[in-house]
């Protein structure tokens, strides 16, 4: 059994997705989170399942830092309204905190002229501490390093390049953190069958196919955590300075 991390890096959608359990299950997350005192790390946008995870995190006591290029502001940051405006996202997620979201935006902007590219900015009850960084590797460098372990929730095509990417270090020795996908309504089935047919065609050895673990519930998904073993057969690469 690994030792309970404090904190966990969640990568999700920036926006809601079209069924309802998306949104609330992410909540759920980190409402436990919070439960177990576990910190959370993630892209820090307060729109679609980002914002939900966070909030249910903060909103409960917990530790969230999110970590938020200065170009995807405009992106990750305001448009939760739009899209409940338009009947895409939730309104209970959304509406009740349009307005602490407005102020906290303006605080974010005030800050861009300024920033050095690694600049907090207040803490949010909404959404924890957030860190203003120039580019997108430098977010997901700062995330990687204050990781414990890696969360996968439904997005699209940043989630799915941040989780392989995390995969991909785990295989070369990069770090041995648990890694696991929340497959919140079969939502990575097609994924999981992806991995399925590139270890019968060879292209990833069974070992190393343990890398990432499979949940269907907040519950399966910390308890993979707690129980994650760091499976054989990966690289046995020496990534230390010289």
């Amino acid at each position: 059994m690994t030792q309970e991390p404090q904190t966990v890096c969640v990568f999700c959608g920036s926006s809601f997705g079209n069924k309802p359990q998306f949104a609330e299950e992410a909540a759920k997350l980190g409402t436990e989170l919070a439960k177990r005192s576990w910190g959370l790390v993630y892209g820090g946008g307060s729109t679609g399942l980002m914002g939900a995870v966070a909030r249910g995190c903060a909103t409960n006591g917990g530790y969230v830092h999110g970590i938020i290029p200065e170009a995807l502001i405009s992106r990750e940051r305001v448009e939760d309204k739009k899209e409940v405006a338009n009947g895409n996202g939730r309104a209970d997620v959304g509406d009740a905190s349009n307005n602490k979201e407005d102020e906290f935006n303006a605080k974010l902007k005030e800050s861009i002229d300024n920033h050095d590219g690694s600049t907090p900015i207040p803490d949010s009850k909404e959404y924890g501490k957030t860190t203003l960084v120039k580019d997108m590797h430098t977010r997901k460098r700062l995330m990687g390093q204050e990781a414990s372990a890696f969360i996968a929730l439904p997005g699209g095509y940043g989630t799915l390049e941040e989780l392989m990417e995390v995969v991909t270090w785990q295989q070369l020795n990069i770090h041995n953190k648990p890694i696991v996908i929340f497959n919140i309504d079969g939502f990575y089935d097609n994924f999981l069958k992806f991995i399925k047919d590139a270890i019968a065609s060879e292209f990833v050895s069974v070992k190393n196919g343990q890398i990432i673990k499979v949940a269907n519930t907040v519950e399966e998904v910390l308890d993979a955590i707690e129980n994650y073993k760091v499976p054989e057969g990966r690289f046995n690469l020496n990534w230390s300075s010289t």
